[in-house]
């Protein structure tokens, strides 16, 4: 699954494949986890409905 990202480094915004979707458990919120070409880590906080209905193959409700 594809998902726009915002890359801080790039100062611009990517289109990535989801590798993982987390719950945050700190502050109850759903994110999205991917990387970029050269291996730097994205993250992209989404709504729980979104969150729900994704379609990824990596961890969820992984605990941070």
């Amino acid at each position: 699954m594809k998902w726009t990202f915002y890359d801080v480094k790039a100062k611009a915004k990517v289109e990535a494949e989801v590798t993982a979707k987390v719950k945050i458990e700190k502050n109850g919120r759903y994110a999205f986890k991917a990387l970029t070409k050269d291996g730097r880590s994205l993250t992209a906080f989404v709504k729980e409905a979104d969150w729900k209905k994704a379609k990824v193959d990596g961890c969820c409700c992984k605990k941070k």
